[in-house]
């Protein structure tokens, strides 16, 4: 039997928050204006979903939409903010910045960093924009914190991307393979089970828990959907 696997759904406040965890969630990741694909959220926020629920939250520190961290200035304003969620509860983060060329924005991934105090964090999507992936994993590979890469294995999402989230999963264990390959973007249910028997075990949903639209709140009954699929693939 394999290990339970984690679900992860993007919450934007309490409601959110609050039937994710009810609906099987292990995980939630803290996003505010989906419009731009998920900004960082107030401290008000986070503090409110922290007294609200009691799973594990990872809070987006992204500052525009795009995978740009902006200037230096712009840089040291998301350390301030980081500041603040950390003050407001956050211990989980998620960040990623490339350059115009589609490498590793270094500077700014490590500044915002070495402000997290150790802090476990995600490096999100902008891993599937990245002019090379396996260059990119291997560059911050030994990162305080890093722990997890979310990845459809494409930009397009995971119908593209699902043979390099099998190779990348063949690969675990291996230099800059070591973190958890967190599985979203166009996730849907029938690619679960190809994914678990290839030992990928953590998954994140937005819209799937959302069967009425991003302007309507998670939905329980649809993550308690996704939970038992995963723990049936468990069995």
């Amino acid at each position: 039997m394999s290990k339970r696997a984690v679900l992860e759904v993007i919450a934007l406040g309490v409601e959110d928050a609050v039937a994710a965890q009810a609906g099987g969630a292990d995980r939630l990741e803290l996003v505010t204006d989906m419009a731009a694909d998920g900004l960082t959220p107030s401290a008000a926020t986070v503090a409110g979903i922290r007294a609200a629920v009691g799973i594990d939250l990872r809070v987006m520190l992204r500052p525009a939409d795009g995978f740009a961290a902006g200037d230096p200035e712009d840089v040291e304003r998301l350390v301030r903010v980081a500041g603040e969620l950390r003050e407001a509860g956050a211990d989980q983060f998620v960040l990623g910045f490339l350059g115009a060329d589609g490498e590793p924005d270094l500077a700014a991934v490590e500044r915002i960093v070495g402000a997290l105090g150790g802090c476990r964090w995600t490096f999100h999507r902008a891993i599937d924009r990245a002019a090379d992936r396996d260059a990119l994993r291997k560059q911050l590979a030994d990162l305080p914190g890093l722990d997890t890469y979310l990845t459809a294995g494409a930009a397009e999402g995971v119908d593209e991307g699902l043979p390099t989230l099998l190779a990348e999963a063949a690969r675990q264990g291996e230099p800059g393979y070591e973190q958890t390959i967190l599985v979203g973007g166009g996730l849907r249910l029938d690619h679960v089970p190809a994914l678990r028997r290839a030992g990928i075990d953590a998954f994140h949903i937005g819209g799937s828990a959302r069967p009425h639209g991003w302007d309507r709140p998670v939905s329980a009954e649809a993550v308690a959907q996704w939970r038992a699929a995963l723990d049936g693939e468990s069995a």
